[in-house]
């Protein structure tokens, strides 16, 4: 697609934005009464219907979630075509601040319906949007520009791998003996003669019983003209049938109930193939112009240091000699010079064009500030709800948490409209970089330099004034405060202070500490998201995809959105065997590049051995994961540290980090982007304090329902080509109700071996073999399932629900004695 249709995507997604944001700014700065007032609420619900009130607050909040993913998800498709670098730049910011804003608003909704999983038909509906509308995409820069990064580090363990021996470097084609060549060869050449033999007696048969029909046409007589009218009357019959079934084919698979045939899809893959060759030459000419960009950037600003740089110098130095002089002369006294953290000089003089950028980037770090402040005090960007679990206090969740991702947008937003709303680009039709913005950006920067080596050394000119007439200067202690406040922190020792990062990376894959996952894509976790509104704690995969989408991978995959969204350091994932756990954590770990730690107990038993050995590996795993960014941490049968009772036949001694694992999720820092995530099909075995004190987030992937059996089916048997489109995938959904996803993709690997594929021509795949297979594993009972969602209710999340529902319940009975009271009085 040409570069003008990408301009007018981003052009429209801008306008829609700038209309956003200013109703988001307005309902940050507006409590919660003048909002259900906004949404045509009455004098009487705003007193006393809570539950309404609650839905107007979570109807609003949910629409400008889905607002902010529509925009999000068409600014990546710019991001990733458009070749422009100095549009890319600004796209990319304006983008990092949406998604941090979406994760924002994702915080607000699960502290109103105190459930991970939101939903609202209704605003779905008004808006007009599909289910698939409303899933959040993953931007692809996050792996492309970091390819060369990865592809590096998996080079360095692969070669790590080969040294130890546990992979072949070039592995051996094995060979077969003179002997068994020979008797290869006789065997096809046997197989061929025979083929041709079995031919040339088939031709000879047929005409032999050519020569006796031959024979008996020539006593026929008129008759053929009949034969001729019933030939005609069969065949079109015939030709209408086919058309009529071919027909009703091809709108079954254009509304995806029968999967297309294998011309279809390599027709479809010739396409997609001849789309990712044009959009590769795209990403070539992008990169191409960035490094364009970047030389260009190093060579204006050079330039301008040479010829600009002792006049700007001068100039800046005679303008603050004049100030002094003129404030000497009007009071009497010398001033006193502002300090580096006020804008030394440029808190003083207006210049063209720096007025305006100080005082912005002043209120926005003013802003920041405070809500940094904020940030800790609020539980709703804390991100950990074990913070308070009392939603009845004032506001009760519904007030809407002061958004740090909002100034990044409307400072984005200005900086469009300045620049590049009205700007005329016809004479840049190869969408190059724009020289005398660089020139100006570079002037301004250089510009800053030069003044605060001169504002030093006019400190230092202003104190000798200061000592000539007689006064002494006070100093400035803010920087000196502000680094006490940062020092109380205690600094974490280095136990390994003289080892490079690459001996450190060494070690724990030679430990198998550090190791390689396979490439799975969040997609490969099948299931569409929820058509309708569905309870909270039977999500489908599609929003579980979503949720982990917010929660793990737009964190890890971007520093901008790292550092504004409220911060995860920990997830548990929760639920029956099979039901995806590790496919979603390697998903997590392919799509931002992860390094991944495994600290499953069965993994590290006997290696670090000791109290001083569990120590070492708790800070190289720290240590290793801060100078690796991304890096996910995780640990499976997370509830074995916390069981009360191990049973004997384990011989992990899981107990071995129950004391430092707490501590270690701690020791997380809030700019590092780690991640530790566990994954348990037990969890109600853990004591559950202790849990809750080491995990944030706690998520429970259900067994699949009846849509995602469906659409399972459908998507593992296309994988398997010819012979398969006789079994009914809504059949074998129904009859592999209460089985995971897992459990079913096991059964078709077990059943459709190598000797099976090829039979599939002449011996369809039936659904007796299937269930014969499927027979032989264990579902997910009633029980077990009864048994999670217990568990989920004593998590701090549904212990805050469970509350809810009781006083729900209790106002519920009052309103009903109070209904039934009046009644019996009118009675009297």
């Amino acid at each position: 697609m040409s570069n003008n249709y990408y301009n007018e995507i981003w052009h429209l997604s801008q306008h829609e934005l700038e209309l956003l944001a200013i109703e988001d700014f307005q309902r940050q700065n507006q409590d919660i009464e003048t909002t259900i007032a906004a949404q045509g609420g009455s004098a009487d619900l705003l007193v006393c219907d809570e539950n309404q009130r609650k839905a107007i607050v979570q109807a609003t909040t949910y629409e400008f979630y889905l607002k902010y993913i529509c925009i999000a998800n068409r600014l990546e498709e710019v991001y990733d075509k458009m070749i422009q670098p100095q549009k890319r730049q600004l796209i990319r910011n304006i983008l990092n601040a949406c998604l941090g804003r979406i994760i924002e608003l994702k915080h607000d909704l699960v502290n109103i319906d105190l459930m991970e999983f939101s939903y609202n038909d209704a605003v779905v509906e008004r808006l007009k949007l599909t289910p698939i509308d409303t899933e959040l995409r993953v931007p692809r820069y996050f792996l492309r520009e970091r390819r060369k990064e990865i592809e590096q580090r998996n080079k360095t363990m692969h070669d790590i791998l080969v040294k130890l021996g546990w992979v072949e470097e070039n592995p051996v084609v094995e060979q077969i003996t003179e002997i068994e060549a020979i008797r290869l060869i006789q065997m096809h050449e046997r197989a061929r003669q025979g083929r041709l033999r079995a031919h040339f007696m088939k031709e000879i048969r047929m005409l032999k019983e050519k020569g006796k029909n031959e024979e008996k046409d020539k006593d026929r007589n008129d008759a053929g003209l009949l034969a001729a009218m019933k030939i005609q009357k069969m065949w079109r019959g015939h030709t209408d049938r086919r058309k009529t079934r071919r027909r009703k084919l091809d709108e079954m698979i254009l509304i995806g109930m029968v999967p297309p045939p294998p011309s279809v899809l390599k027709a479809r893959a010739e396409k997609a193939e001849k789309l990712n060759e044009i959009y590769e030459r795209r990403y070539a000419t992008q990169e191409a112009f960035e490094e364009h960009y970047q030389s260009t950037l190093e060579l204006v600003r050079e330039e301008i240091k040479t010829k600009h740089g002792p006049n700007m110098t001068e100039d800046i130095a005679d303008e603050i000699r004049a100030w002094i002089k003129d404030c000497y002369e009007k009071t009497g006294k010398l001033p006193e010079f502002p300090s580096e953290d006020q804008g030394g000089s440029l808190h003083i003089f207006s210049r063209p064009g720096t007025e305006s950028e100080v005082s912005r980037s002043s209120a926005r770090s003013s802003k920041e500030s405070r809500k940094t402040k904020d940030k800790s005090k609020s539980p709703a960007r804390s991100g950990d709800l074990n913070v308070n679990e009392n939603p009845d206090e004032e506001g009760g969740g519904l007030q809407p948490a002061q958004s740090m991702c909002l100034p990044d947008i409307r400072a984005e937003i200005e900086r469009f409209n300045e620049v590049w709303r009205e700007k005329d680009e016809t004479g840049n039709m190869r969408q190059s970089h724009y020289y005398d913005m660089i020139y100006a950006e570079k002037y301004d920067e250089v510009e800053k330099e030069f003044r605060r080596v001169v504002d030093d050394v006019m400190r230092q000119e202003l104190e000798l004034l200061q000592t000539a007439i007689g006064k002494k200067t006070k100093k400035n202690n803010k920087k000196a405060r502000r680094s006490g406040k940062k020092s109380k922190k205690k600094k974490e020792k280095d136990l390994t202070p003289d080892r490079t990062t690459e001996s450190l990376y060494e070690e724990l894959v030679t430990n198998g500490i550090i190791r390689k996952y396979p490439e799975t894509k969040l997609s490969q976790f099948l299931g569409d998201k929820a058509l309708t509104s569905r309870d909270g704690i039977k999500p489908s995969p599609g929003d579980i995809r979503q949720l982990l989408t917010e929660y793990c991978i737009l964190p890890l995959g971007s520093e901008q959105i790292h550092n504004s969204c409220p911060l995860i350091r920990s997830i548990l994932l929760v639920g029956p065997k099979g039901s995806g756990k590790k496919t979603l954590l390697h998903a997590i770990c392919t799509e931002v590049g992860a390094v991944l730690f495994d600290l499953t107990p069965a993994n590290i038993v006997g290696k670090y051995p000791g109290k001083s050995g569990l120590i070492m590996l708790i800070h190289l795993v720290l240590k290793v994961s801060r100078l690796l960014q991304p890096a996910v941490i995780y640990m499976g049968d997370a509830e074995k540290p916390f069981m009360k009772k191990i049973p004997k036949t384990d011989r992990t001694d899981p107990k071995r980090l129950k004391k430092d694992l707490p501590k270690l999720i701690r020791n997380i820092a809030p700019e590092d982007r780690v991640l530790f995530i566990g994954t348990s099909n037990l969890p109600w075995e853990a004591d559950q304090k202790l849990l809750q004190q080491t995990y944030n987030r706690f998520i429970y992937i259900p067994r699949p329902d009846y849509g995602a059996l469906s659409h399972a089916w459908k998507t593992l048997l296309c994988e398997y080509s010819g012979g398969l489109s006789n079994l009914d995938c809504s059949v074998m959904a129904k009859i592999s109700d209460g089985y995971t996803i897992g459990a079913v993709n096991a059964c078709l690997k077990e059943v459709l071996t190598c000797k099976r594929k090829l039979q599939l021509r002449s011996q369809p795949l039936t659904h007796a073999e299937l269930i014969n297979v499927l027979c032989t594993r264990d579902p997910v009972y009633r029980e077990e399932e009864e048994a999670y969602e217990s568990w989920w209710t004593k998590t701090p999340l549904g212990r805050r629900r469970q509350k809810l529902i009781e006083m729900e319940e209790e106002a519920r009975m009052e309103e009903q004695a109070l209904a039934a009271k009046g009644n019996g009085k009118k009675k009297v």
